[in-house]
């Protein structure tokens, strides 16, 4: 029998201890870790053109009906008064007390026909709500490859870097059209049908195409043969899993489902298998101090109060008393050398910090200090070569919020916890400086322009 996310955490002792203790492992992305190295791959969204496999590590949840629609306004956060077919956005979910689901890809596909993608933590919460509400509507799931059986529905391919829109137009034989931002167009390559979402997922010119399964080898080789005029570089799951330090995308903040009004029934319907880990030196037994909000993350654009929704009372509160916005924090060179340099020293070392992503768990929440005193959260840290930086994501306080500004962050757990990732170490300080999100400039001059 499948144990319930309500059955885990009654046997832990509570959720905090269920999470940090997890024998999960940190995300994965089951695809080839490296083509070349890691390094070459991160430089090449930023000087050529990347080829990132987006196939395998994403869940799918095809919705269709004619309530489909209805069931995505209930949910979440997106005005959708004018999301027409061959449109996507970036939905985003809250709890009943405003604090923040998840977020993912919606696709308008086609009418009454809706492919939401992501990490499984908001799809989640959509087919409860599927589930358990009244919608005229029906759902397919598609797992990732570390859970489904056999291949996935459809394949997926990301071109991203300044010489993608060329590759584009020598794939297709011409110009490509004029197409905004999380806008979608259908493309003609090597005689099938392809279509594009007008995306990027480092802050770079990015087309992510798609299409069945069945065409997907044919589409690849199309591509790289295609690609090598214009150096084109397959990406890896190492250098894959760092793009959104440029982006300044948190992909997993802890899902607010632990509290709250209805998530107890949810937490009795969600498998345990799906919750998760918790890593990091943020160390209370409140789960709540584990929440975000999506002002924290910076996702007010997104916001819209032209509909009911599931915790439209409480974000309207969030949204008159802002807390905390999103930065990178630009990690000091000589105290990550020196965490590093206690691996090659006697005694104790501090935690491990992987190149180029540095998370041990789903959930990375780790403490940042100013004097002593918490000001925010840092989540995912990783290396960025293209600006020959080590960098966190994170969550601070509005006052603390301007560049320059010196925190630190603490690094490791104490006490240190149960999980495959983490070896006996000791906690350490490393300063930081306050920086914009996305860190790039060119992420945030360009982004999101037509």
């Amino acid at each position: 029998m499948t144990e319930s996310l309500a059955a885990a955490i009654a046997r832990a002792g509570g959720a905090v201890s269920l999470l940090r203790n997890a024998q999960a492992r940190p995300t994965v992305f089951p695809v080839t870790p490296e083509f070349s190295n890691w390094r070459s791959e991160q430089r090449s969204w930023r000087e050529s053109v990347a080829l990132l496999d987006q196939s395998h590590h994403m869940t799918d949840l095809f919705l269709t009906g004619p309530d489909a629609l209805r069931l995505l306004s209930d949910v979440g956060v997106n005005s959708f008064a004018t999301f027409a077919v061959d449109n996507a956005k970036q939905f985003i979910a809250v709890n009943h007390e405003g604090y923040l689901i998840g977020d993912a890809i919606l696709f308008h596909l086609a009418e009454d026909s809706f492919d939401l993608v992501g990490h499984p933590m908001v799809i989640d919460w959509v087919q409860y709500h599927l589930e358990t509400g009244d919608y005229d509507a029906t759902a397919e799931r598609d797992g990732n490859s570390l859970v489904r059986e056999g291949d996935p529905r459809l394949y997926r391919y990301e071109l991203q870097g300044p010489r993608a829109l060329e590759l584009m137009e020598r794939l297709i034989g011409g110009p490509v059209p004029q197409t905004r931002f999380f806008h979608m167009a259908t493309f003609t390559i090597d005689g099938l049908t392809v279509r594009s979402l007008r995306h990027g997922m480092a802050g770079q010119p990015g087309f992510e195409l798609f299409g069945p399964w069945a065409e997907g080898a044919r589409v690849r080789a199309a591509i790289v043969a295609a690609g090598e005029e214009f150096g084109l570089v397959p990406v890896g799951a190492k250098a894959y899993s760092s793009a959104n330090l440029e982006s300044a995308w948190v992909p997993s903040p802890l899902p607010a489902i632990f509290t709250g009004e209805g998530t107890e029934a949810y937490r009795e319907w969600l498998p345990a298998a799906r919750a998760g880990s918790l890593a990091g030196s943020l160390d209370s037994d409140d789960v709540e101090d584990y929440y975000v909000t999506p002002y924290d993350l910076a996702y007010g654009r997104s916001v819209a109060f032209d509909h009911d929704f599931i915790g439209r009372a409480a974000l309207e509160r969030h949204a008159a008393a802002q807390r905390r916005t999103k930065v990178t924090l630009v990690w000091d060179e000589d105290d990550v050398a020196a965490a590093v340099r206690t691996l090659l020293e006697p005694g104790v070392p501090a935690k491990y910090i992987d190149f180029p992503k540095a998370r041990y768990g789903l959930y990375q929440v780790d403490r940042v200090l100013i004097d002593g005193a918490d000001v925010g959260i840092s989540h995912d840290a990783g290396y960025i070569t293209n600006e020959h930086a080590f960098v966190s994501l994170a969550s601070i306080d509005v006052a603390y919020a301007a560049p320059g500004t010196p925190v630190e962050v603490v690094w490791g757990e104490d006490p240190n916890s149960q999980k495959p990732a983490v070896e006996p170490h000791r906690q350490v300080r490393i300063r930081a400086t306050v920086q914009p999100a996305p860190y790039s400039a060119f992420a945030r001059e360009n982004y999101r322009k037509a």
